[in-house]
């Protein structure tokens, strides 16, 4: 059971990867997870070429480690269809991040329910992938009837526990992009 809790969390961690780079508003480093800028021929994260850092609430810094970079970086960051804008002041790079209209709310929290489902359906797979496991293992070793409910059922509130951490991060989600 211990592996079957592994994989259901690593669908509720990808879940979270994937909300962190839908923009709420507010600056944060994690919306540039993702994106590479081309250091000498080498696919590289910003991440590993700059500090950032969320100055103000809707302000991120960018100031890469070595001056050459600043060009790239922009580039990179124009190229990821983030829809915003960088500023380059020849030192650092800033990112403002507009206030969000409330048709574009609408549309983010239609993603993040997407990205919410993509989750629930990764954790049923893991439980469709056990259960079937179970079964084969209940035929082979002649497991009594109610020793294979049993363990379905283990399974099952399992199933239940990820699928409500994923629904409760994905309100909260929700709510993080509907304050205005």
């Amino acid at each position: 059971m211990a592996s079957v809790e592994e994989r259901m969390e690593k669908a509720v961690e990808n879940c979270q990867r994937e909300w962190a780079k839908i923009r709420t508003g507010l600056a944060t480093p994690n919306i540039l997870d993702g994106i590479n800028v081309d250091y000498y021929g080498t696919p590289t994260p910003i991440l590993h070429l700059a500090s950032v850092k969320a100055t103000e609430p809707r302000v991120l810094s960018i100031i890469p480690w070595e001056k050459p970079m600043l060009g790239p970086i922009e580039k990179a960051i124009f190229a990821s269809n983030l829809g915003l804008t960088p500023t380059n002041d020849g030192s650092c790079i800033r990112l403002t991040f507009p206030m969000l209209t409330g048709e574009r709310r609408e549309e983010l929290t239609k993603v993040v329910r997407k990205v919410a489902e993509e989750g629930r359906v990764a954790v049923r797979n893991v439980r469709r992938d056990e259960n079937e496991s179970l079964k084969k293992q209940s035929k082979e070793e002649d497991w009594p009837e109610d020793m294979l409910k049993g363990e379905t059922d283990k399974v099952q509130k399992i199933t239940d526990r990820f699928i409500a951490k994923i629904d409760e991060l994905c309100a909260a989600k929700e709510a993080d992009i509907l304050k205005v």
